[in-house]
């Protein structure tokens, strides 16, 4: 099976400082992958290079075995969908007007929103529970209510692909636990390779099917939340002592700091 994504040798640079690389590494379809690591270990500018944001200044990635430059934006925005960390405004925009967003790659800012447009936006906000929003300004909503409703426009944007930058960054806990929860959900679902950043190792390992650390640019270790959840490669991620146990009623190991 072609990986959605293969890293080889990237290395983005700014003047004579290395933020991150050189870095390989694959990820494939159909799985939810989180970045991990302390603040500056790069794992925000991983994403805007597999995001086409920002261009590798040496090495190589490749999207679904083509080299990521080589995509035209709008065949690219109909295969990749990006989320940063800080999202734009969307002053004005209804729930229902901005999952239709997601449509425009498809067909373009003349072209016609068709009956299989609608068909996508009205699934995408029962995918994300935000039918019953559907009406209401963006603007209005709780933070966990905006975030699903960013996620009903990747939804509808219909990519085999999401990337997705610190998406419970300004989320309490209820909300953090809703989004990610939706975001595997949306990988079973349709077979989605999600590549996202967090903060928190413990939300990590809860809904990702493998944990990618980097430090200072590199990446340090890779695997599943049993191999990573361990005392001695958390300390080697984080810098700092850690303990681990198992949780009473899953068994998931979590991290806490000693």
């Amino acid at each position: 099976m072609t990986n959605a994504f293969t890293v080889d040798g990237a290395r983005f640079a700014v003047r004579e400082r290395t933020l991150l690389g050189p870095i390989s590494l694959e990820f494939e379809r159909a799985r939810v992958y989180g970045l991990i690591g302390h603040n500056g270990s790069g794992k925000s500018t991983l994403v805007k290079l597999l995001a086409r944001q920002q261009e590798a200044t040496a090495g190589s990635i490749s999207f679904f075995g083509r080299p990521l430059a080589h995509w035209g934006a709008r065949e690219l925005a109909r295969s990749l969908a990006y989320l940063p960390q800080t999202t734009p405004g969307a002053t004005g925009l209804t729930v229902e007007e901005l999952a239709a967003l997601g449509r425009y790659p498809w067909h373009g800012a003349l072209g016609r929103f068709g009956a299989e447009d609608r068909r996508h936006v009205e699934d995408a906000l029962a995918l994300t529970d935000m039918s019953g929003f559907a009406d209401r300004l963006v603007d209005e909503l709780s933070g966990g209510e905006r975030q699903r409703a960013w996620l009903a426009m990747l939804v509808a944007q219909n990519a085999g692909v999401m990337l997705l930058d610190e998406p419970t960054s300004a989320l309490d806990l209820a909300h953090q636990v809703e989004v990610l929860g939706l975001v595997r959900e949306l990988s079973r679902k349709r077979d989605l390779c999600v590549v996202l950043v967090l903060h928190d190792p413990n939300m990590a390992a809860r809904y990702c099917d493998e944990l990618v650390a980097l430090r200072q640019g590199r990446l340090l270790t890779r695997g599943s939340p049993d191999e990573i959840m361990r005392i001695g490669v958390l300390r080697d991620i984080f810098g700092v002592e850690m303990g681990v146990f198992q949780h009473p009623v899953t068994g998931q190991p979590i991290g806490y700091v000693q």
